[in-house]
């Protein structure tokens, strides 16, 4: 049967692939499809990325506005991270749903199946599959078809943990149970981008690392190749990563602006997304939304602001109260390290790391600038300049799998 193989490598902007830094990537990118005008979604954050790739669709249509999100809950917006294992809880309590539109998984459920492997937080690996029509495999819990709880995947965070994932992974796709779509998302290089300088020596450690381990998932598939299996293997990351120069607030801000009692009535408030920030206004708050615009379009710390249809434009709706999406400014100054580029970084509270290390969310040139590969035998060696993004790499696959990818908004990328 056919089947498909996706890898994630969260955080790898496509400028630092080369033939010095990343040989695995290049090389795969030298015999394969390269798409050079691959673009992230908005927010370009890991957990809306994750439902973006599985469902072929931008939050506009599948649902998760961002890595957290206001969600109506009593009356009031309750801001909520949708990393840990509940948010798909409050989500289906709030709203009486997960992902508005079918993932991968769902399609593929009795078409040969689906796992995911997943290092990033929970809630990035469980919108993948938010409804349990397959398999993911992750530390703090996994399932398969139905909710089955199975193990946890026997890895901690971080770099070695992404090496003991890529064993399992590949023992998987080798010896396992074969899916029609298998995928693995690395924590890497993003988790130690998001805690040393961009360009720093544990920056390029990563980035060494992750390559490696792309080149034993490819010499896997090659090697199943070779034994007369049609596998696509497709590797990409979900968003790129900017310096934090500067850091504000938006709790505060809104206090120091006279917003605090609607704040606190919870009818107004900011859903924080790194370089950028959603802000949600429900009953007596929408009065006051355009004061609330009117004083961010001043603040230095704000580079753009999309509301209506622009922000409809960018893939995400006014809906459940969101209003505005807010893209941080940017200056051009490099960091210690000589990358251009440093941003003001959006928080609430215990989320914000400090300056100087790497962050995105928003929609500056290099956050938003992710990367992809499509690789098969049958494909000849090309560089697509036409723009692709997140949403279109489930209908390449389905299509690929022979299958319908009806309601989607991504469109299939031609690699043949």
């Amino acid at each position: 049967m056919k089947r498909a193989v996706y890898v994630n490598c969260d955080g790898l902007c496509t400028d630092w692939i080369s033939a010095e830094r990343t040989p695995a990537l290049a090389a795969l990118s030298a015999r394969g499809l390269r798409c050079a005008e691959h673009r992230a979604i908005f927010p370009s954050v890991t957990r809306a990325s994750a439902a973006a790739v599985a469902t072929g669709c931008r939050p506009i249509r599948h649902g998760l506005h961002g890595n957290r999100m206001g969600l109506l809950e009593d009356g009031r917006i309750v801001v909520r991270d949708a990393g840990p294992p509940d948010f798909r809880g409050h989500m289906r309590k709030a709203l009486g749903r997960t992902l508005r539109v079918p993932t991968m998984s769902q399609r593929v459920a009795k078409q040969g199946g689906f796992v995911a492997y997943s290092n990033v937080s929970p809630g990035a690996a469980y919108f993948l599959d938010p409804d349990e029509h397959g398999e993911v495999r992750h530390r703090a819990g996994s399932y398969g078809p139905g909710g089955l709880v199975v193990p946890p995947l026997p890895v901690k965070a971080g770099l070695q943990g992404d090496i003991a994932m890529a064993d399992l992974f590949c023992d998987e796709v080798r010896r396992g149970r074969p899916r029609a779509i298998s995928v693995m998302w690395f924590g890497d290089p993003d988790l130690t981008m998001h805690n040393a300088p961009i360009g720093s020596p544990a920056h390029m450690t990563a980035l060494a690392q992750i390559d490696e381990l792309v080149g034993k998932v490819a010499a896997t598939v090659d090697a199943l190749r070779a034994k007369g299996e049609d596998i696509l293997l497709m590797v990409g990351s979900d968003h790129g990563h900017e310096t934090v120069g500067n850091g504000i607030n938006v709790t505060a801000w809104l206090d120091e602006n006279g917003y605090s009692a609607l704040r606190e009535a919870g009818q107004l408030g900011f859903a924080t997304q790194g370089t950028a920030t959603l802000l949600y206004a429900i009953g007596e708050a929408e009065r006051v939304v355009q004061s609330v615009l009117g004083k961010l379009k001043d603040e230095p710390w704000v580079g753009g602001i999309a509301t209506g249809a622009e922000l409809e434009q960018l893939g995400i709706a006014p809906e459940g109260g969101l209003v505005a999406g807010i893209s941080l400014a940017r200056k051009s100054d490099p960091n210690d390290f000589g990358v251009a580029g440093q941003r003001w970084a959006a928080f609430n509270g215990s989320e914000f790391k400090g300056l100087g290390f790497g962050q995105h969310g928003g929609w500056g040139p290099d956050e938003t600038r992710p990367f992809l590969i499509v690789d098969h035998p049958a494909g000849k060696p090309a560089r697509r300049t036409e723009r692709t993004s997140l949403i279109d790499i489930a209908p390449t696959i389905l299509t690929f799998l022979g299958l319908p990818v009806d309601g989607m908004e991504g469109k299939p990328i031609a690699w043949g």
